[in-house]
């Protein structure tokens, strides 16, 4: 994995800190920091003539993201955060015969909000976890019926970083009538993703973590056979068929542009495609390995020392972080950034997250620091 480990120099924030916080917010490369200057150097010298060149990046990262997923371009679209992009498939589904969300008490609050927030038109009903850890598959099954719109989930849950299987959860909906939404923001760019093999209607996710390409970019994938059949009332002039046409009809676009809205954040579309090209460059599977070489490191030291862990221990099973329990995580993370060490809290735990520019003797400053 040497390969790997020669990107931490493409990362400034790596010579001042030990960064350990990759699912909170993925370390700035400088790609990125090239990226965006371009686009104020564009926009200082070039003002609205620039406009073209902005919606061919945008294309671009449509390939890129296409690339990331298994999919194909004409299936994403380009959204501004995961809650556009829920409120957009949230707008296009009849909630009159399938009134039914089922989703889980593990996932982010953004997926269980855009549903509470439609009730009663809408019933939210969530798995339960016996553990704080995972959702038994069983628990899903006896939650989706012939009432169930949509079964929401996540591929890592983002409270423990458990992997989901996502195939299963995606028979079980269509075998019940359902569509099945997937939330790969905690999985993208540190666990492959496969969303044709996955079986997935819709999915979502964004560059903020793995994908190192900062807030204001996110991404929607909505399976090539559902595009046309769906009309998103959450809109905007650029999900027309032909925006620069500027009609005051509304005609939507016939690819996933059509869940597009308003103009673009321009520079985080930069910062995204930067950081994202790297990704691609390293490789999702080597860095897999990589950074479950990294969790298993960090997983067997905490176990040595009798610290409770709330995160899966087989690799297999874990998406990129592990949680380790405590009675003051805020306090502990706190504590290890006044030594120079990037952590984050979460719940009742310390969440950790090594990336692929991350190496053995940043874990073993972070336990060094923790059992002092």
């Amino acid at each position: 994995m040497q390969r790997l480990v020669s990107y931490r120099s493409e990362f400034p924030i790596l010579e001042r800190k030990v960064y350990l916080n990759s699912c909170s917010l993925g370390a700035l490369p400088r790609a990125g920091m090239a990226a965006v200057q371009a686009f104020l150097d564009e926009w200082a010298m070039d003002g609205a003539a620039a406009w073209e060149r902005w919606l061919k990046k945008l294309t671009r990262l449509r390939e890129f993201y296409a690339k990331l997923l298994g999919v194909t371009p004409p299936e994403i679209a380009i959204v501004p955060s995961v809650s556009g992009a829920l409120s957009a498939i949230a707008s296009c589904l009849d909630y009159r015969a399938r009134p039914r969300v089922v989703s889980s008490d593990l996932d982010f609050p953004t997926l269980l909000y855009q549903w509470q927030a439609k009730a009663p038109a809408v019933q939210l009903v969530r798995a339960a976890t016996p553990d704080g850890v995972r959702i038994p598959l069983e628990e899903y099954e006896q939650l989706i019926d012939d009432r169930t719109a949509l079964v929401a989930v996540s591929h890592v849950l983002y409270s423990s970083h458990w992997l989901q299987d996502i195939s299963a959860l995606a028979r079980m909906a269509h075998a019940r009538g359902a569509y099945l939404l997937v939330d790969v923001y905690h999985s993208a760019g540190v666990v492959p993703v496969d969303l044709i093999a996955m079986g997935a209607d819709f999915a979502v996710g964004g560059s903020l973590k793995w994908l190192c390409g900062g807030p204001g970019t996110a991404f929607l994938y909505v399976r090539r056979d559902l595009v046309q059949a769906l009309f998103p009332t959450v809109t905007g002039w650029l999900a027309h068929a032909d925006p620069f046409a500027f009609s005051t009809e509304l005609d939507y676009a016939p690819d996933a542009a059509r869940f597009h809205s308003g103009s673009p954040a321009v520079g985080s579309i930069y910062a995204a495609h930067a950081g994202l090209e790297i990704i691609l460059e390293a490789g999702v599977a080597a860095i897999r390995d990589r950074v479950a070489d990294l969790t298993d490191y960090l997983t067997a030291e905490c176990l040595d020392r009798g610290w409770i862990l709330r995160s899966p221990l087989d690799r297999a099973e874990r998406g990129g972080a592990v949680f380790i329990q405590s009675d003051r995580p805020a306090a502990l993370a706190q504590r290890l950034l006044e030594d120079g060490i990037v952590v984050d809290a979460r719940g009742p735990c310390l969440r950790v997250s090594p990336h692929f520019y991350n190496t053995p003797g940043d874990l073993e400053a972070l336990v060094n620091s923790l059992a002092q």
